[in-house]
């Protein structure tokens, strides 16, 4: 009865049905030689795995490959009286058939590289197989592209990993479709999700620049897009995010807000460069000379950056020694300016600055040789009539200290002057009014008297007239 159940378990186990080419067996490998590998099928012949196969292997795949363990095999030849060719390298090609059959039934998305391109797409493997994607399966294809934008598009492809359906499966034409299109939308939402649920603030991540804004940029964290914006790609100010990143870039970012409400993450990329006011101490001290550029004109005074992302504030009271409402009247975005510094609040990040404490030998100095360094006449920096209006104003000030000086002695001296001057015109005048009173008189007498003897005359020859009538 022993002897029964014990052949009964023999013929369990031992397939005699003869194989066919094509069939996958599994089989115990009973050695491992430099000639191949021989495998146990429970046949009365035994597989034979030649060395050329071993060969299309991964090397950690045939490192793996120990006696008693068990493996599938594809029967390649079958005419040896003795034993069977077998495959491992085409077994495993057929699970990889296998389980693409499975993926496209499923409709399961799967994240596959791209190693190649051609004129009609781009050729992505899947296990040992090779898989292509029309160029209308494509989300990077969009319509309107010539020939060159295409080639251009799909070279960039090359080495990314993207999320792909499996939209064909063929064995005997050996022929495996793939498609980025209907597959890109479900695989975002899956991603983002996955991302939100795991994601916290304060998290670093790594990323690619997927697109420029004019407020800012987004970054691929991995199939979910975040937001950094403009005031957060850098210390310093600046115009446009193509300043400082572009498209394709690799990014470290800083996890600054997530809503997973409406799905959206706020990033930052300053945060992870090294910040300028750490060590804005071992740069700057009170009454330090620096250029500074005008960057913002507000109601009580003007912003200068004295290098990237340090700003210091032009209050109103420190552009000029006079009177200043407006701090446009003085300076203008875009100068440059030679400025002190007057305070420096590392913790606040404040640095305050003045134009009003720079005399004017420290401005004709710096200007000569921003002139030098540009080897023009004209200045290298720009410079505003009303900043040189400021400079001659101060120059007209420090000036009129000594001249004042000058003017009160000078007056002193005018007004002694002037003093011994009217006395000497009183006495003068007290002369002059003697001489014009006897000069006076003595006309007066002459003017009186050539009448009188006029008049007397003309009476004498009147009466002799009339005694020579009578």
């Amino acid at each position: 009865m022993m002897e029964d159940t014990n052949f009964e378990e023999f013929l369990e186990t031992h397939d005699y049905e003869l194989p066919q080419v094509g069939d996958i067996r599994k089989g115990i490998i009973v050695a491992v030689t430099q000639q191949g590998v021989i495998v146990d099928l429970g046949l009365k012949r035994d597989g034979i795995v030649p060395s050329t196969d071993l060969a299309k292997l991964e090397p950690e795949e045939r490192a793996e490959l120990h006696v008693n363990d068990e493996i599938s095999v594809y029967v390649m030849n079958t005419e040896a009286p003795d034993s069977l060719q077998v495959s491992i390298h085409l077994a495993k090609m057929n699970q990889d058939w296998v389980e693409a059959e499975q993926l496209m039934e499923t409709g399961d998305i799967f994240e596959g590289e791209v190693i190649g391109y051609n004129k009609g797409g781009a050729i992505v493997p899947y296990g040992r197989l090779r898989g292509f994607i029309p160029a209308s399966h494509l989300a990077a294809l969009t319509r309107g592209l010539n020939d060159r934008q295409r080639q251009q598009k799909l070279a960039k492809l090359r080495g990314q990993k993207i999320p792909l359906k499996v939209i064909e499966v063929d064995r005997h034409r050996r022929r495996l479709v793939f498609s980025q299109r209907d597959a890109q939308k479900e695989w975002e939402e899956l991603q983002k999700g996955e991302l939100l649920d795991r994601l916290q603030e304060g998290d670093v991540l790594h990323g690619r620049v997927s697109g420029l804004r004019d407020f800012g940029i987004f970054v691929d964290l991995g199939g979910v897009d975040g937001l950094v914006h403009i005031s957060e790609l850098a210390w310093h100010r600046i115009d446009h995010p193509r300043e400082v990143v572009k498209v394709g870039d690799e990014v470290d970012v800083y996890v600054m807000k997530i809503d997973r409400d409406d799905q959206r993450i706020s990033l930052s990329r300053k945060k992870m460069l090294p910040n300028p006011w750490d060590t804005v101490e071992q740069r700057y001290h009170i009454n330090q000379l620096v250029e500074g550029c005008i960057t913002r004109i507000v109601d009580y005074g003007a912003f200068a950056e004295i290098e990237p992302g340090v700003e210091g504030l032009l209050h109103l009271s420190q552009l000029s020694r006079g009177q200043v409402e407006n701090a446009g009247e003085v300076v203008k975005e875009g100068e440059t300016h030679l400025l002190r510094v007057v305070s420096i609040e590392k913790d606040r990040q404040r640095i305050g600055l003045s134009l009003r404490q720079v005399s004017a030998n420290e401005q004709i100095e710096w200007m000569s040789r921003k002139q030098a360094e540009a080897g023009t006449p004209a200045p290298a920096q720009k410079q505003s009539n009303r900043a040189d209006e400021a400079v001659e104003e101060e120059v007209e000030v420090e000036t009129a200290v000594p001249v004042v000086a000058e003017v009160e002695t000078a007056a002193e001296t005018t007004a002694d002057s002037i003093e011994s001057e009217v006395v000497t015109a009183v006495e003068i005048d007290t002369d002059v009014a003697a001489e014009v009173e006897t000069e006076a008189a003595v006309v007066e007498t002459e003017v009186d008297e050539e009448p009188l003897a006029e008049s007397e005359s003309v009476i004498e020859e009147t009466e002799a007239q009339e005694a020579e009538e009578n």
